[in-house]
């Protein structure tokens, strides 16, 4: 597959700190290029170009002005069997920031061009080692909140998610051809396959986009944790509960009603999946200047939250507040929690699905609260590790324009509408599809997507 790329140079020689600054035992400066080990070789005292890909060396470092730099080891890959297809040199040098920063110095004077943030990325890009998505998913990688979100770029960056797309590509390549032919032979109709084989792959086709389309709302919450929201009258115990959940006192909890004025935040890793708790001021009628406030930034958190935990008292089963605080909330990403089953005398009333009983004091029910959030989130069931997920905006938003693009062939071939408009339609497809993997992007897109990245990846 050729990545079209035409316009960003890679012929200078670039460096930066691959390691994160501060203080450790070990920084590696990474530099890349076709002059990278030329450049690195007038540190030394002896040249290394004549060394073979891949050996390692223990040099010194000098300064253009002789001065020691450090005694460091040297990772020497030479193109193309490097991350970024170029030549590529690491120095692994002493860590903290001095060390590292008077090499950045040295290479500076002798060449070698700071990295621009994602500029190893790109290059790797550029040079066919990885197509787009799987650049996207080293960022994700290094920016994983949660052991789920870690799987999903990995999966990513091993290609799971390019091989589906390559695959919609093919067969939708196949399916340009013939409308093409179609247009320079319009007396032979469909005459390489029947009508109703092209819809039937047409519609096979859509169907798999719109699943993995469907895999959006999952893949973005895991990657950027599920925001979940608890939510309640005054003193059914949401306090209490945010504490029991995250195993320590992070709310004021009192039989004051009305104590928890704001929203407060924490985050939670629970099976592996982060967590953004949210706390909410109890919802009631008041004219009482900042508690009214606070009710108003609960409500808000109806339509922001992924997840409603509705906080209702056991022990007052039938309180009409409560009860009326249930037509706020949509019921398909909110979850029933009966609080302080501990104490309650009367029977629980089942209202609607999911519900869970729970007692925030003694701790009981709440895993069975998670488990009920987790299928909420994925569904009944178990979540699928072998399933390929998008979690990434940009590529939900190209899939979402080659279904619907796809839908407009489909119902253009049903109309009888001219191959002209059928081909220009299915040109439309293929060039979302190639927007994700990269082999139909425009300089804007590289730029916006690897400046977001860290400088030295």
């Amino acid at each position: 597959m050729k990545f079209v790329h035409t316009s960003t140079s890679t012929k200078e020689t670039i460096g930066a700190l691959a390691t994160p600054p501060g203080v450790g035992g070990i920084a590696i400066v990474r530099v890349s290029g076709g002059n990278a080990i030329g450049s690195v070789s007038l540190l030394l005292k002896k040249s290394i170009d004549n060394q073979p890909t891949h050996s390692v060396l223990l040099r010194t470092l000098y300064a253009p002005s002789g001065e020691v730099l450090d005694r460091a080891l040297l990772l020497i890959m030479r193109a193309p069997r490097s991350f970024t297809g170029e030549d590529v040199v690491e120095i692994h040098c002493h860590g903290g920031m001095l060390v590292a920063r008077r090499i950045l110095e040295a290479l500076a004077l002798v060449g070698v061009r700071p990295a621009n943030p994602g500029e190893f990325s790109l290059r790797a890009f550029l040079h066919g080692k990885i197509d787009l998505a799987q650049a996207e998913a080293i960022q994700d990688l290094i920016g994983a909140k949660n052991e789920e979100a870690l799987r999903v770029a990995e999966d990513q960056l091993e290609g799971r998610l390019s091989t589906r797309i390559l695959d919609f590509q093919k067969r939708a390549t196949d399916l340009a051809a013939l409308f093409e032919a179609w247009v320079d032979f319009p007396e032979d109709d469909l005459g390489f396959c029947s009508f109703e084989e092209a819809l039937s792959d047409l519609r096979a086709l859509y169907s798999d986009v719109d699943r993995l389309v469907s895999t959006f709302q999952s893949g973005k919450m895991i990657n950027q944790g599920i925001a979940l929201c608890i939510l309640g009258a005054p003193n059914v115990g949401k306090s209490s509960l945010m504490n029991a959940l995250l195993g320590k006192d992070r709310a004021i909890v009192s039989p004051i009603a009305g104590t928890t004025r704001d929203t407060l935040e924490d985050d939670l890793h629970m099976g592996g999946l982060h967590y953004r708790l949210i706390d909410t001021a109890g919802i009631r009628e008041t004219d009482e200047l900042i508690e009214s406030e606070g009710v108003k930034r609960s409500r808000q958190y109806i339509n922001k939250a992924d997840v409603i935990l509705v906080v209702l008292d056991a022990t007052r089963p039938h309180d009409e507040e409560m009860r009326a605080l249930l037509e706020e909330v949509p019921a398909q990403k909110s979850i029933i929690v009966w609080n302080k089953i501990d104490i309650a005398i009367s029977q629980i009333p089942h209202i609607r699905e999911p519900q869970v009983c729970l007692s925030a004091m003694t701790g009981d029910g709440v895993e069975q609260l998670f488990q009920t959030v987790e299928s909420l989130v994925f569904g009944v069931g178990t979540r699928r590790r072998d399933e390929v997920m998008i979690t990434n905006v940009r590529h939900h938003e190209a899939l979402i324009r080659a279904k619907e693009a796809l839908s407009a062939v489909i119902n253009g071939l049903q109309a009888g509408l001219s191959p002209e408009f059928i081909a220009l339609e299915m040109r439309d497809v293929l060039r979302h599809f190639g927007l994700i993997v990269g082999t139909d992007i425009t300089e804007d897109i590289l730029n916006s997507i690897f400046s977001r990245f860290c400088i030295g990846k």
